[in-house]
């Protein structure tokens, strides 16, 4: 059903009015029930299995190899947040958890090592901010997403967060995907470029034909050990067609997914065993039978609420491509020049800009969270955050008078660092901080790879600002490491007689709606000789390039066995990069064989996972 939004709040600025919706996925009964699960646990009436399922389906992620503790993850539906919500996390984490929350990659806020006990009065914290930790682990639809760029991109054709928006509510403790074969995730793009859409079992991009509203609809992506790029049911489906393709697929992968082996039961696994071909009929077919049998009481629990009673802002009248600064930037260049390089982009509405808010691997302190929501209520017109798949914040609607001032108040409070949009925001999963699975550090690495490369001036060279650097600390992928033009995942390797640290190394994967593909593999690096080898492969790129070629390019080139002067192919990078990831004897250095963020001796160590209920 689409309407207008009936709750709005009314927010007046300068240059235009906003409304936008209330949105409240909380329920205080849940954290009641939280809490009551959790005593008859500690009685011994509770099964092991059963309460780790129930608290997956509620949110609690259970920590490194400490059972007592878990991390909480926040579900931020198109991953929009209010100036409250983040005081609200900032005050949870001081009070329960370690001072900091943790942007993932999928537009969550993660707050890491709360107890067990304390689990409900942190659900408690956030019902009163209207979030929710329901649905965020376990086998059930995970946070829907929407690009960060939804409403202000200049290539999109309609604005896609209301019907991401009115997706998640429908599935939000829906019966139909609380018990799933595995986790379920759907991406809603804006425009090609922005929104991860292949990679998610339901990818969606706005589109218009002969002026109806529509997407195209991919199905079938996801990353992890094996990896697959989502397939496009069909040229163009209506938005009358949206939620009953949706309900279709779902169920389809409810009643057919695997149940039994779990490393092979998400439904990009389904589909690959199907064979697409037959897979899309199926859809197809289900829809229908999905059209023709849901109730008005179901339909009516899908409402696409439009903010159409604000202030309208004028069109830009042209966009300027990014840099926005169109003089030469150097690591000499004032901060604020070098910021707005980097982390500026103009809107779609003239005189506003959408500026990033540079963390390191996601981390961001209480302290800055709070300062952060009053940034956002002084300067920001919609007055909201977005959380970007980059574990960055997005700051939209910034007036351009306003952007000097902006940028003072995030130097007063450390979050002024260039770089968000460039290949120095390396992404990092949490890695052996906190998840079971993990091999490596990978959380800490991101953030030695950001350091290095902002203090190399990687960050002001337009030939590497369209590449991407990712980092998963296992084969699973929750950095996204077979999206980024390098990519890493952890594991473990014997060098002669001693165990180190290791990572897979990637090439030449993006998300792209129409060029997406996934990496390829070219060779495994010791962790502490993973910036070397970056540097390494800059070097050689700047060797080799040709005029205008920047890194990506280059790198695809390569992979195609395109290549020119020394470096040909694959093989002929991987023998120039071989003698860059040789380790010394232990006994000659042994910080070498150590991960980053410890002092002893590595141990491959990890538990069972608890991506799966």
């Amino acid at each position: 059903m689409l309407k207008k939004n009936e709750e709005l709040t009314k927010i007046n600025h300068e240059q235009g009015s906003f409304v936008k919706p209330k949105e409240n996925w909380g329920l205080e009964k849940e954290t009641n029930n939280f809490a009551n699960k959790v005593k008859l646990y500690r009685q011994g009436k509770l099964a092991d299995d059963d309460f780790r399922r129930f608290r997956l389906q509620h949110g609690a992620y259970g920590s490194r190899l400490r059972p007592d503790y878990s991390m909480i993850r926040i579900k931020v539906p198109s991953g929009e947040m209010t100036p409250e919500q983040l005081e609200k996390i900032a005050t949870l984490s001081e009070a329960f958890s370690i001072g900091s929350a943790h942007v993932s990659t999928r537009q969550n806020i993660q707050l890491h090592w709360v107890q067990l006990e304390d689990v409900s009065e942190v659900m408690r914290g956030l019902v009163e901010v209207g979030l929710t930790t329901r649905e965020a682990c376990g086998n059930t639809v995970r946070n829907v997403m929407c690009s960060h760029f939804a409403g202000v991109c200049p290539n999109e054709v309609f604005d896609a967060t209301p019907y991401s928006t009115a997706i998640a509510k429908f599935l939000l403790r829906n019966p139909m995907s609380q018990n799933l074969p595995r986790k379920f995730k759907i991406n809603f793009g804006c425009c090609n470029k922005h929104g991860l859409v292949r990679i998610a079992d339901i990818g969606l991009v706005p589109d218009l034909r002969d002026g109806k509203k529509g997407f195209r609809i991919y199905l079938g992506g996801g990353l992890g050990a094996a990896s697959f790029i989502g397939h496009l049911l069909e040229d163009f489906t209506s938005e009358e067609q949206l939620l009953s393709t949706c309900m279709a697929t779902i169920r389809l992968f409810d009643r057919l997914g695997n149940r039994d082996n779990m490393a092979r039961n998400r439904m990009r696994y389904l589909v690959n065993e199907i064979g697409w071909e037959k897979f899309q009929k199926m859809v197809l077919k289900e829809r229908a039978i999905v059209a023709m049998t849901v109730s008005e009481f179901t339909k009516n629990l899908y409402q696409v609420n439009f903010d159409d009673s604000y202030v309208p802002l004028k069109k830009s009248t042209k966009f300027n491509n990014l840099p926005i600064v169109e003089t030469n930037i150097s690591t000499t260049s004032n901060g604020y020049d070098r910021w707005l390089h980097t982390n500026v982009v103009p809107q779609k509405q003239e005189n506003y800009f959408t500026i990033f808010i540079t963390l390191g691997a996601g981390d961001i302190t209480s302290s800055q969270l709070r300062s952060l929501a009053l940034l956002i209520r002084k300067f920001s017109s919609e007055s909201v955050a977005r959380n970007t798949p980059q574990q960055n914040f997005a700051i939209r609607y910034i007036y351009n008078n306003d952007l000097p001032a902006v940028y003072k108040k995030l130097m007063a409070i450390g979050l002024a660092n260039p770089g968000a949009l460039t290949i120095t925001s390396a992404v990092g999963c949490s890695g052996t901080t906190s998840c079971n699975l993990a091999i490596t550090n990978s959380h800490r690495l991101a953030k030695e790879v950001q350091r290095t490369l902002l203090e190399l001036g990687f960050d002001v060279d337009n030939d590497l600002r369209n590449s991407t650097i990712k980092i998963s600390g296992c084969p699973n992928s929750c950095g996204q490491h077979e999206i980024a033009t390098i990519g890493f995942f952890g594991g473990a390797a014997r060098i002669e007689n001693s165990m180190a640290p290791v990572y897979t190394m990637l090439f030449g994967g993006n998300g792209y709606e129409d060029e997406g593909k996934l990496g390829k593999a070219i060779m495994r690096v010791p962790a502490k000789r993973v910036i070397d080898v970056i540097k390494k492969i800059v070097e050689l790129y700047k060797n080799e390039k040709s005029s205008s070629e920047t890194l990506d390019m280059w790198i695809d080139r390569i992979i195609n066995n395109n290549g020119n002067g020394n470096i040909k192919n694959m093989d002929d990078i991987k023998t120039l990069l071989t003698p860059v990831t040789q380790l010394p004897p232990f006994e000659e250095d042994q910080e070498l064989y150590q991960d980053y963020g410890n002092d002893i001796k590595f141990v491959a160590k990890t538990a069972r996972g608890e991506c799966a209920a």
